[in-house]
């Protein structure tokens, strides 16, 4: 598999604008008309490649450019994916924090990563202006709808500014920062994780090739960041009719009527989002004939939830678990015929849940249970088959800190005297 690095991991889509210039890129659906039928608003390639020129010039004459962290909080749509690829363009650090976690821990989530320019919906900054967030370090608004009294420019004006001319995409180095992306926070301390150009490019490798996914193909990204990739893998990503934040009140009538209006070939949901949307389709009579594979991701998916969607499914497709965490993503994975032909059983006799083998180019051990921080790897640190033990990870997609963190930077990562380090899953 090549691993080579690719640079700016926005440069796949001027590449996919040149190559299939007309194809949908990005598709927001936007109801039904009067006889019923699907609207939606959308961007080929070509659109969305001359879109977020537009933008990443505009928001370098505005001051927002190169390492400069960026807050991006506006709901899944064709304005937060081109904004998100105009970023890239521009070399600025996308920094991302899921809203659900309540306005105490974004408030704490803010202060850590110390933001420079801040950009989203009109609800974002009115609780940004009360609420005090990044008063001292942000220099740069821009409001994605309505500015309501509060400092900056609208994403209009930011458009008006960058012109219709091509903008030469910034180079950065291979562990230049892309993003921060902050983790749930639902297994403990929300943490900022540094992504780089590289990590994104081998994560898109690995997908890519673990799953076969193929250019041409259409993705129902119900997670927002997978849609992300969409563009690198040459696929169309139709956004789904949901709050993100919320997968297990999702209206699975509306996701099972996307996929068939769409023809969508991949699904990527939580857990929480295939155990509701399994039990209405079945509930329902459902069939998704045009799903080649289901991916979920976040936590374990119960064999029940895994039997009851793939009854949905063409005969020969799986759903799939990979195995990671935003650190680390993927690590391993497993495809629900081996969970019910094998390894639920085991599962169900407490023999714990099975998340598979390492992918290509992931290596993955088992240590002894260690609260304290292990700076140097030893391979005694190993324990011996079948002994309980803490789950480690290394290989291309493992990410190398946590932003303005050192202690957990120096408690999740070991140091490995042969090159590289290994990071510490935290699970057992």
């Amino acid at each position: 598999m090549n691993m080579a690095y690719p640079g700016n991991i926005a440069a796949h889509l001027p590449a996919m604008a040149a190559a299939r210039p007309q194809a949908l890129a990005i598709v927001q659906p936007r109801g039904r008309d009067r006889q019923g039928r699907l609207r939606y608003r959308h961007y080929t390639f070509r659109e969305l490649d001359a879109e977020t020129d537009r933008l990443a010039a505009g928001l370098e004459r505005i001051g927002i450019g190169r390492g400069m962290r960026t807050v991006l909080m506006t709901p899944p749509s064709l304005d937060f994916y081109a904004l998100t690829f105009a970023l890239f363009k521009a070399g600025a650090v996308v920094v991302l924090i899921d809203p659900g976690m309540g306005l105490k821990r974004l408030g704490v989530c803010l202060r850590e990563v110390e933001p420079e320019a801040f950009i989203g919906a009109p609800e974002a900054h009115l609780a940004r202006t009360i609420l005090g967030w990044g008063r001292y370090t942000i220099r740069h608004c821009v409001t994605v709808g309505m500015r309501l009294g509060w400092r900056g420019c609208t994403l209009e004006q930011v458009r008006k500014l960058g012109g219709k001319r091509a903008f030469s995409l910034v180079e950065p180095a291979a562990d230049e920062t892309a993003a921060v992306l902050f983790t749930s926070g639902s297994t403990g301390v929300a943490k900022g994780v540094v992504y780089t150009h590289a990590i994104f490019a081998a994560q898109v490798d690995l997908l890519r090739s673990l799953y076969d996914i193929q250019p041409g193909e259409v993705d129902l990204p119900t997670f927002p960041l997978f849609g992300l990739f969409g563009p690198a893998l040459g696929i169309t990503s139709v956004i789904p009719q949901m709050d993100p934040t919320k997968p297990a009140r999702v209206d699975a009538r509306k996701i099972i009527d996307a996929i068939g209006a769409y023809g969508v070939t991949n699904l990527f949901g939580s857990p929480a989002l295939i155990q509701r949307v399994g039990r209405y389709g079945v509930l329902h009579g459902a069939k998704l004939p045009s799903l080649r594979r289901v991916i979920s991701a976040g936590a374990p998916v119960p064999a029940s939830a895994l039997e009851r969607f793939q009854s949905l499914l063409a005969d020969g497709v799986q759903v799939f678990t990979p195995y990671g965490a935003t650190e680390a993503l993927p690590v391993c994975s497993i495809g629900s015929d081996e969970i019910l032909g094998e390894t639920r059983i085991r599962t169900t006799e407490g023999g714990g849940v099975c998340v598979g083998r390492p992918v290509e180019g992931m290596s993955a051990r088992v240590i002894g249970i260690d609260d304290a921080p292990i700076t140097t790897w030893r391979d005694d640190l190993e324990v011996k088959r079948g002994e309980i033990g803490e789950i480690v990870a290394q290989g291309p997609v493992v990410t190398r800190s946590y932003f303005n963190r050192p202690d957990s930077t120096a408690l999740a990562k070991i140091t490995d005297p042969a090159g590289g380090f290994w990071h510490r899953m935290g699970d057992l």
